[in-house]
């Protein structure tokens, strides 16, 4: 039976969704504050967060790069009153999973709970793979170049992993943001090109000219190997 963290300063929508939750068979937790629900976070290990954004002083973005920086993966969905798609971008580049703009139906975020609790987790298909002089430890989630261990963000680790897990094939963007991101729809795909773009100038060695991250022109990406 999935528990389900919800962390909204609303506390009629915090009972709402609990009450809705636990007759639909979920566990839930709630806290009010985004400091309670980072502390439930660590404490509980729910297996899915619904986070809202705004929040007086800890934000759901601080919350959310808190659990990164924590190398805690739980998912997360944003809920928020914000529908802009700079809004959208950031908690994606920061780690979430999905993104719901009140005011939602209690039918949509049911149906985007349980397509996120679906969703496979890493494929340990290696424990460890080496390219050039960067090496890549799949349980720890780290990257080493040169020895030295190279800091990324929960997405750039995952697209990482992707693109080494299907090493030699080509990739569209809107398969990776399918299978890395969790999008069925997503309104652009250029976060896929940023996030390409800075694992090149972290692991290539001529960004410019890569020699491991490839793009297949009209395709998408491959990872050579």
């Amino acid at each position: 039976m999935p528990r389900i963290l919800i962390v909204d300063d609303e506390p009629e929508m915090v009972r709402g969704l609990e009450d809705n939750f636990r007759f639909e068979g979920y566990q839930t937790l709630a806290a009010t504050t985004g400091k309670e629900g980072l502390a439930l976070a660590v404490r509980e290990a729910p297996d899915l967060i619904l986070l809202d954004i705004m929040m007086p002083e800890l934000s759901g973005w601080d919350v959310l790069r808190a659990l990164r920086q924590k190398g805690l993966d739980v998912p997360v969905i944003m809920l928020t009153a914000r529908g802009e798609e700079v809004d959208r971008v950031l908690g994606l580049e920061l780690g979430a999973d999905d993104y719901v703009t009140k005011p939602f139906s209690l039918r949509e975020l049911l149906a985007r709970v349980r397509a996120v609790l679906r969703r496979p987790g890493p494929r340990l298909k290696f424990e460890e793979f080496a390219f050039g002089d960067v090496r890549i430890r799949l349980r720890g989630r780290q990257v080493f170049k040169a020895g030295q261990e190279v800091r990324l963000t929960r997405k750039e680790f995952d697209l990482l992993r992707y693109l080494v897990e299907h090493r030699g094939e080509v990739v569209t963007r809107d398969r990776l943001l399918d299978e890395v991101w969790g999008y069925e729809q997503f309104p652009t795909t250029r976060t896929v090109d940023t996030h390409v773009l800075r694992l090149r100038q972290k692991f290539e060695k001529d960004p410019e000219h890569p020699a491991w991250i490839l793009t297949v022109h009209g395709q998408g990406y491959k990872f050579a190997g």
